[in-house]
């Protein structure tokens, strides 16, 4: 059998934990930060991770990220 490719959006926008838990970039930092709450900018900082059913979702696209 072949081996399965990686998507390449993926692997650029997404780490895996060692736990196996998904890692992503905080949204809604574009642009558009005059209307943002100071609050929202500092909250947005870093990287957050996904929740379970979006998790599922990104695992398909990593087949060897674990």
């Amino acid at each position: 059998m072949p081996k399965m490719k990686t998507k390449s959006g993926a692997k650029k926008r997404f780490k895996v934990t060692a736990s196996g838990k998904i890692k992503a970039g905080q949204a809604g930092k574009r642009h558009g930060m005059i209307k943002r709450s100071n609050k929202f900018i500092r909250d947005a900082r870093g990287l957050t991770t996904l929740s379970e059913p979006d998790a599922r979702i990104v695992r398909q696209f990593l087949p060897y990220g674990r």
